[in-house]
């Protein structure tokens, strides 16, 4: 069974269980209140999606059903699988073109009396089942547009070697070997290449820190020991290694990064980039035998941390926190301009369900910033059809998981 299928199947017993909705759904009142926190300044980029406080009339909420809504000038369907009363989901979960194909959850664990690494543990999405499988043998997934195919690395970071795991089956089907470490892994629009990541140690290291009030901190350190990336053709396995060079000095716009700063491609593939520390919501080019390179002109205003992108039909650019005193909220861009062309539903916007919805974490009623659930929203409508149940509120737990998601 393809995903399309199993897309189509939970749908059906989606729509089977459904239970209609009760009466009388008013709309509540959020209160949001966003606080930086300070880890350092190799994590001083993420801080910028700030939030202040905010009020709204939340609207009604849907059940979570196949969807359909306004699109332009006619009306364009969204297959939506909603699982709202599963965190993490068990179950496929899916809106539009895109699928939840893994989700992961962080550890740290100690490895030594001054070092901690933030390991990863995967759940795969199972294709011949539709649920999701603990598979705690990679420290790093990415999934291939298709869902057939994963590129993995093993537990100890910087990897020597990159896996291709078949999905259906759980085996790999080929290592390719490498000449330097790598820690992050991305696949091309196509699934035909990956840039692969290389890093001197690995990015999930903890460091020992004290504060002024005698209590300790395990924090990100203070530099980055990435060193540059790979652009690899899968077929064949064929690639060649690029230096990129990185400073310690946060003064430095062109350097000064975060400990795990991976890079990926651009959407026409021609180029790959990568965000910077110290610069914002900066982000540096690269072409595939890497040399600088000028920003494609759709995505010279891209903002790095929003993992949304451009639109699958380049006309939408997804940008950062609006900041709104109305609503939870973020801004859509224009990509030509990097103008705030229209404000959307969402905290945080992570993948493009088609031309005009976006999945993204939302918060609850309880206007917790780190109480969140993936939610569906759709430019010009103040619509949040809800994906899945809400994230523990803590912000720093072992059971807070984080969605991968790929292009079916």
């Amino acid at each position: 069974m393809n995903v399309d299928e199993l897309v189509r199947e939970a749908l059906r017993e989606q729509a089977a269980e459904q239970a209609a909705p009760g009466p009388g759904l008013a709309d509540r009142v959020l209160a949001v209140r966003r606080r930086r926190r300070v880890r350092g300044l190799a994590a001083a980029a993420a801080a910028t999606a700030a939030v202040i406080a905010v009020a709204v009339g939340l609207p009604a909420l849907d059940s979570g059903g196949e969807d359909v809504r306004p699109s332009g000038g006619g009306v364009e369907r969204t297959e939506v699988v909603s699982r709202a009363g599963q965190s993490p989901p068990r179950d496929l979960l899916a809106a539009g073109d895109v699928v939840m194909a893994a989700y992961y959850t962080t550890e740290k664990v100690r490895r030594g009396a001054d070092r901690k690494i933030a390991e990863r543990t995967y759940w795969l999405l199972d294709p011949g089942t539709g649920k999701y499988r603990k598979d705690d043998r990679w420290s790093f997934v990415a999934v291939a547009p298709g869902m057939r195919t994963a590129a993995v690395l093993e537990r100890a970071l910087p990897a020597g070697r990159i896996g291709l795991l078949d999905l259906a089956s759980g085996e790999v089907e080929r290592w390719i070997p490498v000449d330097h470490g790598v820690g992050g892994l991305a696949f091309s629009s196509d699934g035909r290449r990956l840039v692969a990541t290389t890093y001197g140690e690995d990015p999930g290291l903890l460091v020992r820190t004290g504060d002024s009030d005698g209590s300790v901190r395990w924090d990100l350190p203070y530099t980055s020991s990435r060193n540059g990336f790979q652009v690899i053709d899968v077929a064949s396995g064929a690639g060649t290694w690029s230096e990129v060079e990185t400073s310690d000095d946060p003064g430095d716009p062109a350097g000064f990064v975060n400990a795990r700063q991976d890079f990926a491609f651009s959407a026409d593939d021609r180029l790959v980039w990568a965000g910077r520390a110290s610069a914002g919501a900066s982000l540096d080019f690269f072409d595939l035998d890497g040399d600088g390179a000028a920003p494609p002109g759709r995505e010279a205003h891209r903002v790095w941390y929003v993992e949304a992108g451009l639109s699958p039909d380049g006309r939408r650019l997804a940008g950062g926190f609006a900041g709104s005193t109305r609503k939870t909220s973020s801004w859509i861009l224009d990509p030509g301009t990097g103008d705030e062309v229209a404000e959307i539903r969402g905290q945080q916007l992570l993948a493009w369900a088609d031309n005009d919805s976006l999945v993204a974490w939302d918060i609850g009623a309880d206007g917790g910033e780190f109480h969140q659930r993936l939610v569906l929203v759709t430019v010009g409508s103040g619509k949040v059809v809800p994906l899945s149940g809400f994230r523990s509120p803590e912000d720093d737990t072992k059971g807070r998981w984080e969605p991968v998601f790929a292009r079916r």
